[in-house]
């Protein structure tokens, strides 16, 4: 990674940031139709903050096969996995074996899949089989656990089951519905704000699997709220591609949202003195000269 901007000057405030290759604390963008030269700005400037890149729903159908071939390349060259959206596999299996949609997948260049059942009836052990049929095509399993259709939304109980079943069959990462609106799916309600009682029911059944979960959350309240539960590194999907510094910002206490909370803890716990004046250069200089010297052990 070359030289940030300002180096040591300015430091997180919260615990530090897992560098990439990432396993915790993934950021997944959403991309429903950036083009190849968009791509490429977003990657100029944030390509070490985007671990799992999404084309969106069944977005990546109309997009010419070259062109395609050639964005995942740019993107597998800067170590971010590459997946279609899950949607696009459910209407896959409407007529094809998953064999099928995963070979093309991965001679298309993508190096990861999504597998749900947002809006298909699939049955757990056609499930099992989805995920062994992605390992085999040498791809690897990103599942989502949840439904998009509001009124058919499962437990807490029943998502954080499912994605315990969804890793020990083989998924490297499980995503929790939220949607590309964050509203009124999974733990969100219908204005978007967090149910912080059913996120606590998934994390203690979780238990030492929680950091294998990346929480959808599109919007930046939610984004705040598991950053302050979590930590720096909570994984975040469905992240707006033109968001990922913003996002960024805001897991290291840089923004208003999370800043607030960490220099109240300052304030609270007398680590910083808004009333203390910085001592200039020479101030400092004068302080340390007259200072009595320290002799050491084997000094007479």
């Amino acid at each position: 990674m070359s030289e940030l901007a300002w180096g040591n000057i300015i430091k997180s405030l919260r615990n530090p940031r897992v560098e990439k290759p990432r396993k915790v604390g993934c950021t997944m963008v959403m991309d429903v139709g950036k083009s190849l030269e968009e791509t490429k700005s977003i990657l100029q400037i944030a390509s070490n903050y985007i671990d799992h890149w999404k084309f969106g729903f069944g977005t990546s159908v109309f997009m010419d096969k070259a062109l395609l071939q050639e964005k995942l390349q740019l993107l597998a060259a800067h170590n971010i996995l590459t997946y279609p959206g899950g949607t696009l596999l459910e209407v896959a299996l409407l007529e094809h074996h998953c064999r099928v949609y995963m070979t093309h997948a991965r001679e298309l260049g993508f190096t990861a899949v999504e597998i749900s059942d947002g809006t298909l009836p699939i049955p757990r052990f056609r499930r099992k089989r989805i995920i062994e049929c992605a390992l085999n095509a040498g791809l690897i399993p990103i599942t989502e656990v949840g439904k998009k259709d509001p009124k058919r939304q499962p437990t807490s109980e029943q998502i954080a089951q499912e994605a315990l079943e969804d890793i020990d069959w083989g998924a490297a990462w499980v995503i929790i519905e939220g949607r590309e609106c964050g509203q009124g799916v999974g733990v969100f309600d219908e204005s978007g704000n967090v149910d912080s009682f059913e996120v606590d029911l998934i994390v203690e059944m979780m238990s030492d699997k929680l950091d294998l979960l990346i929480w959808e959350a599109p919007l930046k309240s939610q984004q705040a709220f598991f950053i302050e539960k979590f930590g720096a590194n909570a994984g975040l999907g469905n992240i707006p591609i033109d968001q990922v510094l913003a996002l960024e910002a805001l897991r290291n206490g840089l923004r208003f949202d999370t800043l607030n909370r960490v220099s109240g803890k300052l304030l609270r716990g007398g680590f910083w003195d808004p009333n203390q004046i910085e001592t200039t250069q020479m101030e400092q200089t004068i302080v340390l000269s007259t200072q009595p010297v320290q002799k050491r052990n084997d000094q007479p």
